[in-house]
């Protein structure tokens, strides 16, 4: 926001600078509730349960199994690890999954290289880890479509779907955070398990991982996307 004698206004520079992130990120809103956008849920879920089997193996411990469903849930069967971190990072490790795909794409030319980098560690983990029957499709589908696109698509169709994903990731995660945590902290949560373990209560968990994940999501925007994100369409 700039301030003039008509009072505060938008930065038309900075609008300029980033008005193809704004219009994606207003489709996405606008078809969030269709099925058009169920997929994208749904790989977001496998992020958060992604980064659940991440930090249990970065703190020692062992995945068992991980599944998604088709209607948006997840879970992780672990032993061991360190619960405080593994129970904290399924939302704020799969929103740093959309903002390092959001930042790649918008700050690198290397999209052909991380969408090729997605697609294997899908297939790895659903090769490890992944044993139900829509799971295993619904990753594997996605995992090979990933590499499909690194190696036939241009680097700015790559580009473009690899923003589609991180903004869906940054979009859904502070969502999820308010459904799953403050309207309906009775669920059998990440943060209610954290605060029969840990001490506390669902909704002080919630609040605090929302808040981070908004600080998250306004630097990433503010910092880390520069002056200019928009793709270059030549």
């Amino acid at each position: 926001m700039i301030w003039d004698q008509r009072g505060w206004l938008p930065d038309l520079r900075l609008l300029a600078g980033h008005w193809q992130l704004l219009v994606l990120t207003g489709l996405i809103f606008a078809f969030w509730q269709t099925p058009i956008v169920a997929p994208l849920k749904i790989l977001v879920v496998f992020f958060h349960e992604a980064a659940h089997a991440i930090a249990t193996v970065l703190t020692g411990g062992e995945v068992v199994s991980l599944t998604v469903s088709p209607n948006q849930g997840g879970s992780v069967w672990s032993r061991g690890g360190n619960r405080f971190i593994t129970l904290s990072a399924g939302y704020l490790g799969s929103l740093l999954i959309g903002i390092g795909l959001l930042l790649a794409a918008a700050r690198t030319s290397a999209d052909r290289a991380v969408m090729a980098g997605c697609g294997v560690l899908m297939l790895v983990i659903a090769a490890l880890y992944i044993r139900s029957g829509f799971a295993l499709i619904f990753t594997i589908s996605v995992g090979v479509a990933m590499l499909g696109a690194a190696r036939f698509l241009h680097n700015r169709i790559n580009d473009l779907i690899l923003r589609v994903i991180g903004l869906s990731s940054m979009i859904y995660v502070p969502y999820d955070i308010v459904s799953d945590t403050l309207l309906r902290s009775s669920l059998r949560s990440d943060a209610r398990m954290l605060a029969e373990e840990f001490g506390g209560t669902t909704v002080m968990w919630g609040i605090l991982w929302l808040v981070i994940s908004l600080v998250m999501i306004g630097w990433s925007v503010r910092r880390g996307l520069g002056r200019d994100s928009n793709l270059r369409l030549r």
